[in-house]
């Protein structure tokens, strides 16, 4: 299919000029991005910013390598977690003190689970071990809700979370978790974005919720963390978990973070207590006294080298709004569908059709296309793969969820329009292939 002819002609003097006009374009030059390829995949991992080599370089050749020890002090490793966690902080909508950097997504989600049950039960630190007359008297609060469509993840924690607090899981869809929520609810565990669909739920909206029925709400924002608004403090989030390696584009295993909101500090009673979160760490005492404020949120020695990795790659944010990425991220996304349709019309190829997953609203939509295929009585798993991997030959790089789900990952600090553009055409010529073949 050319660009001079067909449906859609014309579209890549549209791209363009939509990228002439992109405030954001001059981003692109920060990272390390393959002028053959369409990187769709930052929603699974970021690419690389330009300035991180250099300066990993100089951590390990420096700091590491001449310094020692004494980098904990002079190179400032031991501060690493929470001034890192104040640089993520405004792109999640948090003041500073409030985000500590380290540990999984996973060893974050389970700390904030069982620390919200515990807040919700009033077996905190404030106020002791054992739960306080007024959980008592609302059975204990012994249920914690999960999102039914999570990442897998998620709800293993969750139900891990629940066996060592005595509480029971009951997964509810997100669009019924407000309405669930009651007496005997202690935390809800829910994606900010959907993984699969990368549908966005409202995190105003179930959080006032959530806090009507005296629980308190867990969002996992790995998929909206550099993508979109979450306003973490406004709308009084409890807690919250975010790895930094998808549109935050620290490099592969990047530390997590963990927010908690700042009047909840002095009661989160952390599952993990470790040394670095104690109140004096160089005392090695037998009793454990936690620190004060987001500290309390640190286990065990940082991971320095993908630490300092992720401070590096977060420089590419300076001088950067939130909402200018999310504006780029809906006209990406709107372009992206309008270019697909245009090529596949009513997203049908002879036995094969694409029907996108992701709400048109955008309100209701992350920084992904999600797109199903179904063919005639198949679910679309074995097509969705194969498509997927000639996109991969032919440059473009997405991946694909079972049962046949096609994601795109649309990053607006380095993805562009004509990027958009040329996904849309080489993925409608493989479906008009597959389909009519």
């Amino acid at each position: 299919m050319s660009d001079a002819a067909g449906p859609g002609a014309g579209s890549s003097t549209a791209a363009a000029e939509l990228d002439a006009r992109d405030e954001l374009a001059h981003r692109r030059k920060d990272f390390v991005l393959d002028d053959g390829t369409v990187y769709l995949d930052g929603n699974s991992l970021g690419a690389l910013p330009r300035s991180v080599p250099a300066r990993l370089a100089e951590v390990v050749e420096q700091e590491w390598g001449r310094l020692r020890i004494r980098s904990w002090s002079e190179s400032g490793w031991w501060s690493a977690p929470e001034r890192i966690g104040d640089r993520i902080a405004p792109l999640v909508g948090a003041g500073e003190g409030q985000i500590v950097v380290g540990d999984s997504t996973s060893v974050n989600v389970f700390k904030a689970v069982v620390g919200a049950v515990r807040i919700a039960r009033g077996e905190d630190a404030e106020h002791g071990v054992g739960p306080s007359p007024a959980a008592r008297g609302s059975g204990g609060r012994d249920e914690i809700l999960v999102d039914a469509a999570t990442f897998p993840t998620d709800g293993y924690i969750a139900r891990s979370a629940a066996r060592m607090t005595g509480a029971t899981v009951r997964a509810v869809p997100v669009s019924g978790m407000g309405a669930a929520a009651g007496a005997n609810t202690a935390a809800v565990l829910v994606n900010h974005v959907d993984y699969r669909t990368g549908e966005l739920h409202d995190l105003r909206s179930l959080t006032a919720d959530v806090h009507r029925a005296g629980g308190r709400v867990v969002w996992d924002v790995c998929h909206s963390a550099g993508a979109l608004p979450v306003e973490l403090d406004a709308y009084e989030a409890d807690f919250a978990v975010g790895c930094t390696y998808k549109f935050l584009n620290g490099g592969p295993g990047a530390p997590a973070f963990l927010y908690v909101r700042r009047e909840l500090q002095p009661r989160f009673d952390t599952p993990l207590p470790g040394w670095t979160s104690h109140a004096d760490p160089f005392a090695m005492s037998d009793g454990y006294v936690p620190a004060e404020g987001a500290v309390r949120g640190r286990v065990g020695t940082p991971d320095i080298l993908s630490m300092l990795a992720l401070e590096e790659s977060l420089k590419v944010w300076e001088g950067v709004a939130v909402s200018a990425v999310r504006a780029k991220s809906l006209a990406l996304t709107d372009f992206f569908l309008q270019q697909l349709h245009a090529y596949v019309p009513d997203g049908r190829a002879g036995r094969l059709r694409l029907r996108s997953l992701t709400p048109e609203a955008h309100e209701r939509r992350g920084s992904q296309i999600s797109l199903l295929c179904e063919t005639e009585g198949h679910d679309g798993t074995d097509v969705a793969e194969e498509l997927m991997a000639r996109l991969h030959e032919r440059g473009i790089v997405g991946d694909f969820r079972r049962p046949g789900v096609l994601r795109f990952g649309f990053t607006p600090l380095y993805t562009s329009f004509g990027d958009a553009d040329r996904a849309a055409k080489v993925l409608a010529e493989l479906v008009h292939a597959r389909g009519d073949g």
